[in-house]
């Protein structure tokens, strides 16, 4: 079923396609940044306290980290644009779900749907591109794929923030209906099959069902501990499914997750930065976007605008920060890059009751923007260039996987061992919030100290023509595509 890729940038076929690319990755990025300018009047309408806030952000992040992989592999063996497809009417239908949910507990459970289809949309949507284009248009490409994205992922806390505060949090998961619906019509129309066929090896279903039941039994264990007996039983339960997964990842011939990656100590340091840096930005995204609105008064709106420096930052600094990085080497930028992001952690602790944007966010919002634009370009370059070429696929689906899983266990942990309880009106998170973010910027300064001892300064990087979506609530999202090895 593979195609020669030979689509042209600039003819009407390729942008029919990169259309239908952008928007079925871009419902993804729009809903990654939307929903945690919601989260307060979620609670508010469904209720569930601090765990179901923690809950609608993790049941997304449950799914969609462990199944990212296997999405990929699917779409090599079964057809990309099937599987992109099934993707985005998968998405849709959790979305409507999700619009509709009467109860906390049914969000929560039409959002770790909508992980599950997240991971087949996502990676397809940049396979189909690689797979498609002529290899002479392809950086091109991704680069227009990668920043349509990122411009989606930025309007996400404005057109959430304006439906939240004029009609109500629902909107928020129907806006992807349309958008949905359209893409797939054009995908059918537009977007020509490909896929690896015989070649591609068969999905390695028992280590995806064994990493969600640990991600997902040990989230539970974290959110819900000192709940009685049942947290403490998850808890060894994920644990169990864990060492089954690397038990089970390291006899077979196609893994899942190539245990053999690891042996590069460029590779190994690369994702213990993005480990430690991500936990502390995921946490911080969950955190300040809820105490803008319920410690300060800020509207959905305003809330989404506050950090919108974080975003021009990035935009206009990470190409030249890039560059930077390919003549110095990855190294210092990493390190001074993940030290500068724990200065702005720092100085978002100020965010407090009476306090104003000018004093307490805006200085926050500068330092930590900078940092991000230090280190991500060079981290994600590092991943690539410590594997061989034909490996990329994997590695950085792998990275894309463990910044995945830092947010979604620093949202389950961080709170809790902050003493945060709940988010009352008028006070927000308490004194906790300061507490769980520096615990956050003590998480980036570890990932600082990881770049300085394991990044090698003389190690190659090439230029990269990797998909970085960045918004000012979800700071980070390195979306690639995964495959089998």
């Amino acid at each position: 079923m593979s195609t020669d890729p030979d689509i042209r940038y600039g003819t009407t076929a390729g942008r029919w396609l990169l259309a239908a690319t952008v928007a079925g990755s871009g419902i993804a990025f729009l809903d990654a940044t939307v929903v945690n300018v919601a989260l307060p009047h979620i609670s508010e309408d469904l209720g569930g306290g601090l765990a179901g806030l923690q809950w609608t952000l993790d049941a997304y992040l449950v799914t969609l980290t462990s199944l990212l992989l296997l999405g990929g592999s699917l779409g090599d063996l079964y057809g990309r644009r099937r599987i992109f497809i099934i993707g985005l009417i998968g998405f849709s239908a959790a979305s409507l779900l999700c619009g509709l949910a009467p109860t906390i507990e049914v969000l929560i459970a039409a959002r770790a749907l909508q992980g599950a289809a997240g991971a087949l949309l996502v990676p397809s949507s940049l396979a189909i591109i690689s797979a498609s284009f002529h290899p002479d248009d392809r950086a091109r490409a991704v680069g227009a794929w990668s920043g349509l994205g990122a411009a989606a992922g930025a309007i996400g806390p404005f057109v959430g923030g304006w439906l939240v505060d004029t009609v109500s949090w629902r909107p928020v998961f129907f806006i992807n209906l349309p958008i949905a619906a359209a893409t797939v019509v054009i995908a059918l129309r537009h977007v020509p099959e490909t896929s690896e066929g015989l070649a591609a090896p068969n999905p390695d279903l028992q280590g995806a069902a064994l990493i969600t039941l640990a991600l997902g039994a040990t989230t539970y264990g974290l959110i819900e501990l000192g709940g009685g007996p049942a947290p403490t039983i998850a808890l060894i339960t994920g644990l169990a499914a864990l060492i089954g997964f690397v038990v089970v990842e390291s006899r077979r011939p196609h893994p899942l997750l190539p245990l053999s990656l690891f042996r590069s100590t460029q590779f190994t340091g690369a994702n213990l930065v993005t480990l430690t840096v991500y936990a502390g930005l995921g946490v911080t995204s969950f955190l300040v976007t809820v105490q803008l609105q319920v410690g300060l008064g800020y509207s959905a709106l305003a809330a989404g605008a506050a950090l919108l420096p974080v975003t021009v930052l990035v935009a206009l600094l990470s190409a030249r920060a890039g560059a930077l990085a390919q003549r110095i080497g990855p190294r210092l930028p990493m390190t001074i890059g993940a030290l500068t992001v724990s200065a702005g952690l720092l100085l978002y602790t100020r965010i407090e009751p009476g306090s104003t944007y000018v004093e307490s966010v805006l200085p926050g919002a500068i330092v930590f923007g900078l940092g991000i634009t230090a280190l991500v370009a060079p981290l994600t370059a590092t991943v690539l260039a410590s594997v061989s070429s034909h490996q990329a696929g994997v590695a950085s689906g792998v990275n894309n996987a463990v910044a995945r899983l830092a947010g979604l266990l620093a949202v389950a942990i961080l709170p809790g061992l902050a003493g945060i309880t709940a988010a009352t009106e008028g006070v927000g998170f308490g004194p906790g919030f300061a507490v769980a973010l520096e615990m956050a910027a003590g998480l980036c300064a570890v990932g600082a100290v990881i770049a300085f001892a394991t990044i090698r300064t003389a190690e190659p990087v090439r230029t990269v023509s990797q998909p970085l979506a960045v918004s000012c609530l979800d700071p980070c999202v390195i979306e690639s595509r995964p495959q089998a090895a």
